[in-house]
């Protein structure tokens, strides 16, 4: 078998609806944030959730998260104002969507891309996956 030849015919992994899931999260985050609620801001993260911040830390579960989002949005809106909006998305299946989402500072502050990973169990769409990344045009020097 060659491999090389196999890994030229790709798949298009684009093969499910996936709007409502992501219009859903984005709706939870968009009115956590602006009302400095993390409980709704996390509504839809499984229990087990892995996390990674824009700082690379990481960690597993609402719980932990869910500590941490308390302590972080507060003030109605949590500051900096922002906006979230969907950058892209996929659903590689029926039940798996991964989707870009930016969280743009309205005052041009500390904004985000995050890379979700949403399943559908039984029918609702839980997070089970989030990555945050800082927007910026500086990069570390290069050693």
């Amino acid at each position: 078998m060659d491999i090389d030849k196999n890994r030229t015919l790709r798949p298009t992994l684009d093969s499910g609806e996936h709007r409502d899931a992501i219009t859903d999260l984005i709706d939870h985050l968009q009115r956590g944030h602006d009302t400095g609620d993390a409980d709704t801001y996390d509504g839809v993260f499984a229990g087990d959730v892995l996390w990674g911040s824009p700082k690379g830390r990481v960690l597993q579960g609402f719980a932990s998260l869910n500590a941490i989002h308390r302590t972080q949005l507060t003030g109605t809106p949590a500051s900096p104002a922002s906006v979230f909006e969907l950058a892209q998305a996929s659903a590689p299946t029926d039940d798996v969507v991964i989707a870009q989402i930016r969280r743009r500072a309205i005052n041009g502050a500390f904004s985000e891309m995050a890379m979700y990973v949403l399943v559908r169990r039984d029918g609702m769409w839980w997070l089970a996956a989030g990555q945050n990344t800082p927007i910026t045009d500086l990069l570390p020097a290069v050693d």
